[in-house]
């Protein structure tokens, strides 16, 4: 048996545990450089909200509604997201972090000591409420399909809580004629069409489709999803996901660069990103690309790109900002007003088991790396950085409605008065 607890609204939620006042009311979340509505709960949906709409279309309505606009919080989600997953881990032995706001459990290993699986959801649902103030739901099933299923019908369907397990025939049955087959974990838009177009409109006719006899433009997917509708177990996590084979940070700018300092400075700040991944799955990297362009809506657009091969294969912060510094005079040209800016790390190898060249002696490596890397874990982002990123970051990502990161920023820790 399985189960998946995922947040409700999750950015939008965050922003309201420490906002009581806010709880109830509509919020919306924008996207980086507050483009986008990337998250908005029932209430701003309800008002006519919708996601992924550019905000400038949404922002008289939201002035009208007085809907809570708020730009993306990145570190304060992060931090709670953390959180929450702790309180999730208490609850069973195994669990696997699926997104920011979902995670699995498996209950095989501790089926005898849990005598009510839909006790245990309610305790852990009220658990995490009592000690994050995160709202959840959580969804049960023999297979991950039906958990998702599940959990799909405790947040759409009033009379299930917030809590949903799939247990008995009858009741599959009912919730699978309640829900859409586009619901089901794993059918798209495309594929929701193509079944559409068979006449399978609810998950109960996808359910009841011989996955044997399935069309030939239907991929090996469906069959896995039909199966574990039916409470074969087809899908599983690993255990340990495999290595990226390349890392990329890249955004676009809140204010334009023109400056050749300010892309130098950028481009340095999405390389330490970069490569701070790159040491925490353990890889080296022994291509760095860096890339620079203005908006694709200009009247010119033009994009530039920068390659170095490295040997041997490095992760040193340090070294890697000393080629950004040659990349930034390739790239610059004056004149461009510079929209996106971004580096990659490719051909990633790992750090212990490299292949060692004859005339190319290994690097002994910085060892001012680790503590720089656990300095910014233990006390946040950026904490401790490298002078090439700038200080007065100008071109910083814009957002104009960012909460306090009331639990990763100490001037930002709420203050309480006894």
């Amino acid at each position: 048996m399985f189960a998946l607890v995922d947040a409700n609204s999750f950015y939008c939620s965050a922003e309201q545990v420490f906002r009581p006042e806010w709880r109830g009311r509509p919020v919306i979340v924008l996207s980086n450089n507050d483009g986008c509505i990337v998250a908005a709960n029932k209430q701003a949906i309800a008002m006519g909200i919708k996601k992924f709409q550019p905000y400038f279309k949404a922002r008289e309505l939201c002035e009208k509604q007085g809907i809570i606009v708020c730009s993306s919080n990145y570190e304060l989600y992060a931090d709670l997201s953390s959180k929450m997953m702790q309180v999730i881990g208490r609850f069973a032995p195994e669990q696997h972090i699926y997104s920011i706001d979902e995670s699995f459990l498996a209950f095989d290993q501790c089926r005898a000591s849990v005598p009510c699986l839909l006790e245990h959801a309610q305790r852990l649902r009220k658990a995490i409420w009592k000690e994050t103030r995160l709202p959840v739901c959580v969804g049960l099933g023999e297979t991950l399909t039906l958990a998702k299923v599940a959990n799909h019908a405790a947040k759409k369907l009033p009379e299930y809580q917030g809590v949903c397990l799939l247990d008995n025939q009858l009741q599959k049955q009912q919730i699978f004629k309640q829900l859409k087959a586009g619901d089901v974990w794993g059918i798209g838009r495309k594929t929701a069409l193509k079944l559409q177009q068979m006449g399978i409109y609810n998950i109960a006719q996808l359910a009841a489709l011989n996955p044997q006899r399935l069309p030939a433009n239907f991929n090996v997917g469906i069959e896995r999803t039909i199966r574990e509708l039916n409470g074969e177990v087809c899908q599983s996590w690993d255990a340990a996901r495999a290595d990226k084979l390349q890392i990329f940070s890249s955004r676009s700018v809140g204010k334009r660069i023109n400056d050749h300092d300010s892309l130098q400075q950028a481009l340095a700040k999405h390389l330490a990103i970069a490569t701070a991944k790159a040491r925490l799955q353990g890889s080296l990297c022994g291509t760095l690309m860096a890339f620079a362009s203005n908006s694709p809506f200009d009247k010119t657009p033009r994009s530039f790109k920068f390659i170095h091969h490295f040997k041997p294969a490095t992760n040193d912060t340090t070294e890697l900002t000393k080629i950004i510094g040659q990349a930034s005079k390739t790239l610059f040209q004056a004149g461009i007003q510079y929209y996106k800016i971004g580096v990659g790390l490719l051909n990633l190898s790992s750090e212990k088991n490299q292949q060692l060249e004859l005339f190319n002696a290994p690097s002994s490596g910085n060892k001012c790396m680790p503590v720089l890397d656990q300095i910014n874990q233990k006390y946040g982002t950026d904490s401790l950085f490298l002078a090439a990123q700038g200080i007065d970051q100008k071109w910083a990502m814009r957002r104009e409605f960012l909460t306090p990161q009331y639990t990763s920023r100490w001037s930002d820790i709420p203050k309480i008065c006894c």
